[in-house]
């Protein structure tokens, strides 16, 4: 797709010694593939595709860190991708020569994203994996058990006269 002006624009406001390998991280990522766009979310550059597929962030100073928001679930094997956890994964580059290095790497991986991110859109709604959570939240309100609402018996009308507020003053 390209570069977008709103990103453009972050960059010229960026100060940091790692703002050249940022640049070269991006260059490489938008070339990747032309499915892939930016902007700016959480007040850095993202990249996205069908989602959210990585963002910088902005203020490591030792190297250009691109946070790939799914990338436990990107399909293939990416092994520049640093992390455990079961959704997200962390690629550190500290000069312009690793950006070169990793070029390959990161191009692949992308292109991954945007193939994987395609495949899911293909598939028939009731196939597709649902994130955990939405899972445990149904499941919880289906075996919830259902509680009886609270009901007054209608006031007659000489109750309804006499009935008062509470004024919160304690009597006598």
């Amino acid at each position: 797709m390209g570069q977008s002006a709103e990103v453009n624009a972050w960059f010229k406001r960026y100060e940091n010694p790692m703002k050249p390998v940022v640049e070269r991280l991006r260059a490489i990522v938008l070339g990747a593939d032309r499915r892939i766009e930016e902007c700016i979310k959480w007040q850095a550059p993202t990249f996205t595709y069908r989602g959210n597929i990585a963002s910088f962030f902005p203020k490591s100073r030792q190297h250009a860190s691109l946070m790939f928001h799914m990338g436990a679930r990107i399909p293939g094997d990416h092994p520049r991708l640093e992390g455990t956890g079961d959704t997200s994964r962390v690629l550190k580059i500290g000069s312009v020569t690793d950006a070169n290095a990793a070029k390959r790497d990161l191009e692949r991986l992308v292109r991954a994203w945007c193939d994987w991110r395609d495949s899911v859109e293909r598939e028939p709604q009731a196939k597709r994996q649902k994130p955990a959570a939405k899972s445990r939240a149904k499941n919880a309100a289906k075996t919830a058990v259902p509680r009886k609402k609270a009901t007054a018996a209608p006031l007659s009308k000489k109750a309804k006269g006499s009935a008062r507020r509470p004024t919160g003053r304690r009597a006598g």
